[in-house]
């Protein structure tokens, strides 16, 4: 009972956001798609370009699309001196707005072309300009047939919009991608029936103003307009009293439990410091350096060997206390941010198999995976197989395996349990490696740097006395067993904790 309540809790300021979201998207949709949908009709070769253009926008999946936006929008800032936000709201707009073009032209253009010939003779006949052809005639004929596009538009991109999640825009999604990340099935389904009952009852008024101007009774057309604007204004309202300015603080945290909590612990202080939290859950590691450099982020915990391998592009691989101080320049001198300081551990890749399986092969090490590696399967985490420890790995050592498979973390440890994978890429940090008796195997030829996880602050907050303040009992003082122990009360099957609880008995096993 309590999950459900908590689940209920976190529904409306992420369905206000999202409802947001989704409303301008449309609206930007509709006006964009009503003047190209106008000249695709009238010019054959303009239409051919238009529908073109939002046909191949369609056949870019969503969340590429709207990852394409964070490197292009930080181009375009870059290019203007600043102030263009390359993630949240912005990259999430422009993306779904794109989405939603093609239905609402598609079906204006059929709903143009398909009026017969002879009505648009007796409208000039009778001294119509073209312009009044068009809003007097052509237009109540076409309004049906455009609706419906417009109804497929608005389920579209209220699906599309849980996606907004992955660039730090809030929405239902985030209960889903956190839900299926720890397993939390009552949030994945409070987000799932938010975000499916929004787009059932947008559809079903917009399918009665459709209704309403089809059949030609204005009331019931008026009434639902009327429904679907104060929907917008109910489902906003908890953005309506929002705080600002200077106490507020947005925490970052990638997808995976470990970042959760440690992005709970982190907020916990900062609550206490008197400061206004709010978090930005599943950022991927390729775009949330660049959100706390850009101050779209304000604190996060990332890894060493994740900035060394991928922002600074260094291939070397020196003593761990070396490459934090070496990273603690870089991000001060490159982007103003800075160090606060390693937490105590460390959370490295680390290839693992099941315990009787690698005794079984006799595989203790890397080295030992290499000739056995043909017939296995690895399974690893989303972002592994791109990133540039797999490329330093294989270039340590020639592994060639007979398939490799992406998994989400917490699903990448059941394929590994069910024989879906032979080999994982683990983490060395997570309490399931010791819950599943895995064997981790050593890397005798230090392919993989260190990863100490390094709590990072923004630009805008490095002279900020209090947040450092209510951050550095932090630094050093988290153990690993720990930090496995707090990731396993949030990943294991049964008497599973939220990540706040984690974070909650993790900050009393400190001390703090």
């Amino acid at each position: 009972m309590n999950a459900f309540l908590d689940a209920l809790g976190r529904v409306p300021p992420l369905l206000a956001q999202h409802v947001l979201l989704s409303a301008a998207a449309l609206a930007l949709g509709i006006a964009i798609s009503l003047p190209l949908a106008i000249l695709a009709a009238r010019r054959r070769r303009a239409g051919s370009v238009v529908l073109g253009f939002a046909s191949l926008v369609q056949t870019i999946p969503s969340l590429a699309l709207l990852a394409l936006f964070y490197p292009l929008l930080l181009w375009l800032s870059a290019l203007v001196g600043g102030g263009i936000p390359a993630l949240g709201f912005l990259p999430s707009l422009i993306a779904l707005t794109l989405y939603a073009l093609l239905p609402i032209i598609r079906n204006g253009v059929a709903g143009l072309t398909g009026i017969d010939p002879a009505v648009r003779q007796a409208a000039k006949a009778v001294g119509m300009t073209p312009a009044q052809t068009l809003r007097l005639v052509e237009a109540p004929l076409v309004a049906p047939v455009l609706i419906a596009g417009i109804r497929t538009a608005a389920v579209w991109t209220i699906g599309a919009a849980t996606l907004s999640t992955t660039v730090g825009q809030p929405s239902l999604g985030d209960m889903i991608f956190a839900g299926l990340q720890t397993q939390n099935w009552t949030l994945v389904l409070a987000g799932c029936f938010a975000a499916a009952g929004l787009a059932l009852a947008t559809d079903a008024l917009i399918g009665l103003v459709e209704r309403g101007i089809a059949h030609r009774r204005r009331p019931l057309w008026l009434g639902a307009c009327i429904a679907l604007a104060a929907g917008l204004l109910l489902a906003t309202a908890p953005l309506w009293h929002r705080g600002g300015g200077a106490r507020v603080v947005t925490i970052g945290a990638k997808n995976f439990s470990e970042q959760y909590i440690l992005a709970r612990l982190i907020g916990d202080r900062l609550s206490h410091a008197g400061y206004t939290v709010r978090y930005r859950d599943g950022l991927g590691s390729a775009v949330i350096y660049g959100a706390l450099s850009g101050g779209d982020v304000d604190v996060y915990v990332e890894y060493a060997g994740t900035l060394w391998t991928g922002p600074m592009r260094r291939k070397d691989v020196p003593d761990p206390k070396a490459m934090v101080a070496a990273i603690g320049r870089w991000t001060r001198d490159t982007s103003g941010v800075r160090l606060i300081g390693p937490l105590g551990f460390e959370n490295a890749y680390a290839f693992a198999m099941r315990g009787d399986d690698a005794q079984r092969r006799g595989i203790a090490s890397l080295s030992d995976l290499v000739g056995a590696a043909p017939g296995l399967k690895l399974g690893s985490d989303l972002e592994f197989l791109e990133r540039p420890e797999w490329a330093a790995v294989r270039r340590a050592y020639p592994l060639r395996f007979a398939a490799t498979t992406p998994y989400a973390p917490t699903f990448m440890y059941r394929a590994l349990a069910s024989g879906e994978a032979d080999v994982i890429s683990a983490f060395s940090s997570d309490g399931r490696i010791a819950a599943d008796r895995l064997t981790v195997l050593t890397d005798p030829r230090h392919a993989i740097p260190s990863y100490d996880a390094l709590l990072l602050v923004a630009p805008a907050r490095a002279k900020d006395a209090t947040f450092a303040a209510a951050l550095t009992p932090l630094v050093g003082r988290i153990p690993v067993a720990a930090m496995r122990e707090a990731n396993y009360q949030v990943d294991r099957d049964s008497g599973k904790r939220t990540p706040e609880q984690a974070a909650d008995w993790l900050a009393r096993r400190l001390g703090l």
